[in-house]
């Protein structure tokens, strides 16, 4: 399978809109019917493009499929981005301050309401078409990892600033803290499948004990 290698030299802002068209309808579609079940017409028409237009930025459905991923990818890392911003240092000096800026964080990449639902379908094919494709699961793992490790640079030095740790590694703590936030938002979705846009889902109990369980005072270095 090719890679999107070839649609990274500089596009005009045209081609650039029907790229971005193009990847919003197949959001739209994947999400719906699933990525087995899309055919690159159905895409097509609801982009409001020929298959011309397709083959123009895309050499296939799964490179498509790609291309959405690492959009999706590269819209978590800046989200993340700004969201670390929005912290106010001052507030991490409790439990309650590392739980609001844990749940920002968290938060971060994820998106809210029917935007969420839609988020954790598509997601959902990605996995799924990993599973099936050792070659898209070498790019979805990348990308996993990429974010995963952004978080835990970001959680270390809020715990840092606050003199804790995780009583784990970074990495397998971010793991189980997301896995636990990807299983929350799912029976979330499951519970209150009319949730609107923009509404938050509600904070977890289970993550919230989790955090607890984690965390730990950070041991001073021994003396030399």
């Amino acid at each position: 399978m090719r890679t999107t290698e070839h649609v990274t030299s500089v596009r005009s802002p045209r081609r650039t809109r029907t790229r971005e068209r193009l990847l919003d309808a197949a959001l739209d579609v994947f999400a719906e019917v699933g990525m087995q079940a899309t055919s690159i017409e159905a895409v097509c028409e609801a982009a409001g493009f020929t298959r011309g237009a397709f083959y123009s930025n895309f050499a296939s459905k799964e490179e498509l499929f790609l291309a959405l991923m690492q959009r999706d990818a590269t819209r978590q890392l800046g989200a993340l981005e700004q969201a670390v911003e929005t912290i106010d240092a001052g507030s991490l000096g409790t439990p309650e301050g590392f739980r609001a800026a844990l749940g920002t964080v968290m938060a971060a990449v994820r998106p809210d309401g029917s935007a969420r639902r839609q988020w954790c379908l598509v997601a959902a094919e990605f996995e799924l078409l990993a599973l099936r494709d050792a070659a898209v699961a070498e790019l979805y793992l990348t990308e996993h990892r990429r974010i995963r490790a952004e978080v835990g640079a970001v959680l270390d030095r809020i715990l840092e600033g606050l003199g804790l740790r995780f009583v784990v590694d970074m990495p397998t703590a971010v793991d189980l803290l997301m896995s636990a936030e990807d299983a929350a938002g799912r029976a979330d979705l499951l519970e209150r499948p009319a949730a609107g846009a923009g509404e938050p889902a509600p904070p977890t109990r289970r993550l919230e004990a989790l955090v607890d369980l984690l965390l730990a005072p950070r041991e001073d270095p021994p003396a030399t």
